[in-house]
């Protein structure tokens, strides 16, 4: 057997590792792979990340993802399976087995060389490949499909056949490339059988997938979601394409990911979470610069600072977070009143901003503190109101709690925890 082989690292991203790498696959081929390794010193965990058929591990989606998901804490590996990219091999005689042959010596490589994956996401073809190899890696703990067929052979209505061949021609085009595909790949994707591995899955499951994919029906989504067993969630693509080429796309699914994987996968801040009462809010460091990792008893989500001052810009940084607190409660107690006085409010939409200005009524301020911060708010309201209406519900907004906490004699309390 060919042993593991690391190639050299390289520095793609600030605070951000990438590791170049070489393993072998069943037949002793080398596998080009690469993998990012997030700033802290403990990953979340490690990720397995299975590209769409005939792309590559650089394509626009796996790597964006990946540095997405290694932001979120996870070290993610993504690899050109036989015959594709730098790999060696002949892309010709691959086939869906041996695509999840590949991916199970991935894995192999991932357990040997760091830790096994707990988690393993596939896109397209690669995403059926993860659902058959996911029972032969016992540590997965969580599997995550994007834009995966739950029959393999789906993909062959996209194949273009040559009648003219003096024996079956196939070629399947994907984005702008067109691949020649032998008989015998088709006899391989038409005998592939996933939905038996999905009833002993016995992971947690995470579908992605866009309604108006051209490529792969989001009726096999369906399929998928439905044959599977409980623990499993269903998150719909809106606007996205089966490549999944747009930016904000590719981040979303990324945030989505990091947080349903929170409820399977445990980070080394869980024991603190747990032990977090109602009303209670954690930060906690998620890099060494900007970025911070916030945790209720059940919800977590991320902030940071904009890119011009030193952040990553991967989450809201606090000033909108106070505003999405003031702004938030704002719509909800409006909404609750509209709903109790059965006034017509169709809609509310709030814009919020935080200003500076000099504050000509702070008679004992010096001049450097002689400024007021503005929270300014602006209130749409929608649907057939009344003049006395508009008025009352705008009487309404003064009075949710953040907007009184925050008018209120209000006093911040700072003491030193015990040390750890």
């Amino acid at each position: 057997m060919v042993p593991f082989q690391k190639v050299y690292k390289q520095s793609t991203q600030v605070n951000v590792q990438q590791l170049r790498i070489e393993f072998p696959n069943i037949q002793g081929e080398q596998l080009s792979a690469a993998l990012s390794l997030p700033a802290q010193p403990e990953p979340r965990g490690y990720v397995l990340f299975a590209h769409c058929f005939t792309c590559g591990k650089n394509i626009a989606a796996a790597s964006r993802i990946s540095r997405a998901l290694t932001a979120h804490g996870f070290a993610v590996l993504r690899f050109d399976f036989t015959g594709l990219g730098n790999s060696e091999g002949d892309f010709a005689n691959t086939n869906f087995s041996s695509n999840v042959e590949d991916l199970l010596a991935a894995a192999d490589f991932l357990r040997a060389s760091y830790q096994a994956p707990v988690m393993m996401i596939g896109h397209s073809l690669g995403g059926a490949a993860v659902l058959a190899a996911a029972e032969k890696v016992p540590e997965c703990k969580a599997v995550c499909t994007i834009g995966a067929p739950a029959t393999p052979a789906h993909l062959l209505q996209n194949l273009e056949n040559d009648p003219a061949a003096a024996t079956p021609s196939y070629s399947l085009t994907v984005g702008q490339k067109t691949f020649p595909i032998q008989q015998q790949f088709v006899n391989d994707l038409t005998d592939a059988k996933v939905s038996d591995k999905l009833s002993r899955l016995k992971r947690a499951l995470l579908v992605l997938h866009a309604p108006l994919d051209n490529v792969v029906s989001i009726d096999e989504a369906g399929k998928i979601f439905q044959q599977a067993k409980h623990p499993k969630s269903f998150v719909s693509l809106d606007g996205a394409d089966h490549l999944v080429s747009r930016a904000e796309d590719v981040e979303y699914v990324a945030d989505v990911i990091s947080a349903w994987a929170k409820r399977y996968i445990p980070t080394s801040r869980d024991d603190q979470k747990e032990a977090l009462a109602k009303g209670q809010v954690l930060v906690g460091e998620a890099n060494k610069k900007f970025l911070r990792q916030v945790a209720t008893d059940d919800h977590a989500w991320v902030a940071d600072e904009p890119k011009k001052v030193g952040g990553d810009n991967l989450g809201p940084d606090p000033y909108e977070h106070l505003l999405a607190a003031l702004g938030t409660c704002t719509s909800m107690t409006i909404r609750m009143y509209a709903n109790h006085k059965k006034i017509p409010l169709e809609d509310v939409d709030i814009t919020l901003s935080h200003s500076r200005e000099h504050n000509q009524d702070c008679e004992d301020c010096d001049e450097q503190t002689a400024r007021l911060d503005v929270l300014s708010r602006s209130i749409k309201l929608t649907g057939n109101l009344s003049d006395a209406e508009r008025a009352r519900l705008l009487q309404i907004a003064d009075r949710c709690p953040v907007h009184k906490t925050l008018e209120g004699d209000l006093q911040i309390r700072t003491e030193l925890s015990e040390q750890s």
